[in-house]
């Protein structure tokens, strides 16, 4: 299942319980080895892999276990670099510091239709 801003939360646990469990399977482990080795109750992991519990701690302790922490940076980036945010920024300085700000030097600032006298 692709999990995209429009899938319902309790879907999107579902899906990673059902992730979680596969793995487990993947790498040979029960569910009660696990439990242990990641430090909670076999009742927690039984919770999420059905998509029941969303405890992020739990969440965590598990990926460890897993040897799967690395991935845990991905989900909140300590930078997030958004060309949208970006732009936003620079319009926002461009607008402090006025309407001028972003003109060349000697370039004109009216608008003419090049048959005026001067």
């Amino acid at each position: 299942m692709k999990i995209n801003k429009l899938t319902p939360d309790n879907h999107i646990l579902a899906e990673f319980g059902q992730r979680l469990a596969k793995i487990r399977k993947q790498q040979g482990l029960s569910q009660i080895v696990l439990a242990e080795q990641a430090g909670i109750g076999i009742a927690t992991l039984r919770r999420i892999e059905r998509g029941t519990d969303s405890q992020l701690g739990s969440w965590i302790k598990l990926l460890k276990a897993l040897d799967m922490d690395a991935n845990l940076d991905a989900l909140l980036p300590e930078q997030f670099n958004s060309p949208m945010a970006e732009t936003l920024r620079e319009r926002k300085a461009t607008y402090q510091a006025g309407p001028a700000a972003g003109r060349k030097k000697g370039t004109q600032t009216s608008i003419g239709w090049g048959d005026e006298q001067a």
